[in-house]
């Protein structure tokens, strides 16, 4: 039993909700935020295959024509440009495809709003500049930077009251989607269109200046889905299959089968021509790593080390001078001290002070 075609509204509802829980999330490079932001990309694709298959929107129609209930259709490619900017890629000519991709989501936007006469005048002539030149297009053409500084305080204070507008409207029971006034709802959508047509013109924008970066970054010498190992095994291999090759000097491994014999000799003599090789892998790993020597153990495994080495001396300071208290209980440590300081007495009574000294008496 085949399933049953969904309709727009409920495509479109899935599709909100998918771009509404992208927006709460922070870590753009788990695996599924990456599936998530394809299905909500997949979901307004398939809206705008509704809307084309309906044909919803004419270019015989006004504003006017238009069903309060089928104004947040208009927003289907601005939210497909917004997503589709949000990919993540690995080389900057998958980023500029992406940007492309963008640009084209953002024209149909903005082609449909003025096919509609929604623009307002200000937009309008936006729009009109930005036909005249996409890839240098400005929100500001003055270079003036006062000027500039200016108007982008202005675009700054629109946006804010523009966000402002909506959010008091959203909060108002007159501006429910479901029961509120006709009228209200119908104004509470065109505000919207209104602000996402200000970040349009903004997105465009931003565009071309990252275009503009990335047409300075470096050509890859080689290609990004070209892997170590396909590049070992393309220095290793022939082009052909006949063996012929380009090289001057053939690779190593034709070298180590034809020749045959050992390498060196029992004296250490090179009989034929080797290469010295390293392990690939790990020369591409310390690609990346500091340049000076990682620690391998901790501080107090160091000192414990040198410890046991002999290289740390203990005692000195105050500790040192401090004599400790003699044992009653220990008689023998008792008359060894004794005795040592008899003898000591008997030395000084034997050798008195400066009799030792026998040169500079008078």
């Amino acid at each position: 039993m085949s399933e049953e075609p969904r309709t727009l509204k409920s495509v479109f509802q899935a599709a909100e909700r998918k771009r509404i829980a992208l927006e709460g999330i922070y870590e753009a490079n788990s695996p599924t935020y990456h599936d998530d932001l394809a299905e909500a990309l997949k979901l307004y694709q398939e809206c705008i295959q509704i809307i084309n298959k309906i044909s919803l929107f004419s270019p015989n129609e006004s504003l006017e024509d238009i069903a309060t209930s089928d104004l947040p259709y208009l927003l289907v490619n601005y939210r497909i440009a917004e997503l589709v900017q949000k990919i993540s890629t690995q080389s900057p000519s998958e980023r500029k495809t992406v940007l492309n991709k963008a640009r084209d989501a953002y024209e149909k936007f903005l082609h449909l709003l003025d096919s509609y006469s929604i623009l307002s005048q200000s937009d309008s002539k936006l729009f009109a500049k930005y036909n005249e030149d996409p890839s240098a297009f400005s929100t500001i053409s003055t270079a003036d930077p006062a000027a500039r500084r200016n108007a982008k305080i202005a675009n700054f204070k629109m946006e804010k009251e523009l966000k402002t507008k909506l959010e008091y409207m959203r909060n108002s029971p007159r501006y429910l989607e479901d029961g509120g006034d006709e009228e209200a709802v119908r104004e509470l959508y065109l505000t919207n269109i209104a602000f996402c047509t200000h970040l349009a013109f903004q997105g465009l924008e931003g565009i071309n200046r990252e275009m503009e970066i990335l047409a300075q970054a470096p050509i890859p010498l080689m290609p990004q889905a070209t892997t170590v190992e396909d590049d070992e095994r393309r220095r290793k291999g022939t082009n052909g299959n006949d063996g012929y090759s380009d090289r001057l000097d053939p690779p190593l491994s034709s070298l180590l089968s034809s020749g045959g014999g050992p390498l060196l000799s029992k004296e250490g003599k090179p009989l034929r021509p080797f290469t010295l090789t390293s392990n690939r892998q790990e020369l591409q790993k310390g690609v990346f790593r500091p340049g000076h020597n990682l620690p391998t153990m901790t501080i107090d495994e160091y000192l414990e080390e040198e410890r046991r080495r002999g290289n740390i001396i203990e005692g000195g300071g105050e500790a040192s001078g401090r004599q400790p208290e003699p044992d009653e209980d220990n008689i023998e440590k008792a008359d060894a001290e004794t005795m040592k300081a008899r003898e000591w007495d008997e030395f000084k009574e034997a050798n008195p002070r400066g009799s030792g000294n026998t040169l500079n008496r008078g």
